[in-house]
């Protein structure tokens, strides 16, 4: 049969008409991606390893997936219904929500630390239904603040960006830190000597590190991401009085 040339290529765009066999799910498939990618890594993931660990063979995937790239649109869409997108409906005003809905995806992200390596990769992975229901969510929430919908999309954007950007290189940190079998702690300290003797000739960046030696690195760069968050929803809230003022 040939391929419709115009079809998209993506698991979110192509009919489920295929009927899936009763012993091998797609959910169990995506299940099981997930716990491989958690313990081993992106680069783990391969269709014969994954039917390996179902007891079944890579063709019996492609059954439920046409490749590995909807596989991971699968996977980031399942990694994403872990949010509890009614949890920040709760916060008292628009601020409050935004802070928690941030806050929960970064932790997300570091609980899956392989999803920031795939963000770029992964199609219209958007379109999954996790990821539309908490885009939504966000959406209305801005929009409830005050702001049209046109701005209440970009503010979403940008809180999207701001976490995906700050939970990327934390990400990466802490996958290095679980090969090297340290914690954050023990390399710090371990760092320290060396990042003194690099800084001598520069007296500002000897001094942040003096002040931050003794403190928790976890909590350290959990204050690094809530003061960068702070200051993008001081900007928000400065263009929101702007619509206000000009509305009155």
């Amino acid at each position: 049969m040939p391929v419709d040339s115009q079809q998209i290529p993506s698991v979110w765009a192509r009919p489920r008409t295929r009927r899936e066999q009763p012993a091998l799910s797609r959910e169990q498939i995506v299940s099981e991606a997930v716990r491989l990618l958690d313990a081993e890594g992106i680069d783990a993931l391969s269709m014969r390893k994954l039917g390996t660990r179902l007891g079944a063979g890579a063709t019996s995937l492609y059954r439920h997936v046409a490749n590995k790239d909807e596989l991971i649109e699968l996977v980031v869409d399942e990694v994403y219904g872990e949010l509890d997108v009614a949890d920040a409906d709760r916060a008292p005003d628009w601020r409050a929500k935004a802070t928690l809905r941030a806050h929960g995806i970064r932790s997300m992200f570091l609980d899956h630390p392989w999803i920031v390596s795939v963000l770029g990769e992964m199609g219209v992975a958007y379109l999954g239904p996790n990821m539309l229901r908490l885009s939504d969510r966000m959406l209305a929430m801005f929009e409830s603040a005050g702001f049209p919908l046109d701005e209440a999309d970009n503010a979403v954007r940008m809180v999207f960006a701001y976490v995906t950007g700050m939970t990327t290189s934390e990400a990466a940190w802490l996958t290095m830190l679980a090969r090297s079998g340290q914690s954050e702690q023990d390399w710090a300290r371990r760092l320290w000597p060396a990042a003194e003797q690099a800084t001598r000739d520069h007296p500002r960046l000897q001094q942040t590190y003096a002040t931050n030696r003794d403190k928790d690195p976890t909590a350290l760069r959990e204050q690094n991401f809530g003061y960068g968050l702070d200051r993008i929803l001081d900007g928000l809230e400065a263009r929101l009085n702007q619509l206000r003022s000009s509305a009155s």
